[in-house]
């Protein structure tokens, strides 16, 4: 797959995981969730300990994206097209395609052995465009 193919496959999955905070709060079935997303939000219920999960993946996801887009189209404008640079993009979507249900399981160091992999995947990038 090309840089291209990575960015897209990145962003359809930040995509997919906006969904899933709400996902998780409807599929509890809890009137006061069902309430909050049906209405203007006013007032936000705790979340559900599912909708909570999925809702610090993808904070933590706002924090990775950044990073993983600016190095990708870097590569993307030096021309570089398979080494370093490729493989760790491809690191980075497997491990953040691994985190949501790592962190969703609730076991105990999976989620911050998939979060390295996923950083992991960013250093090798910033190893192959520099």
């Amino acid at each position: 797959m090309t840089m291209t193919g990575w960015i897209l496959a990145v962003l359809a999955l930040f995509f997919l995981q906006t969904l899933l905070p709400s996902m998780a709060r409807a599929a509890s079935g809890a009137p006061e969730q069902l309430r909050f997303l049906r209405g203007p939000r006013d007032e936000r219920p705790a979340p559900t300990v599912m909708a909570g999960r999925m809702e610090r993946a993808l904070r933590n996801m706002f924090e990775a994206l950044p990073i993983f887009i600016a190095l990708a189209l870097l590569a993307e404008v030096k021309g570089i097209t398979g080494g370093w640079a490729l493989t760790g993009a491809a690191v980075f979507f497997a491990a953040r395609l691994a985190y949501v249900p790592a962190y969703g399981s609730g076991i105990v160091l999976l989620r911050s052995a998939v979060w390295a992999v996923g950083h992991a995947g960013l250093v090798m990038m910033i190893v192959g465009v520099v």
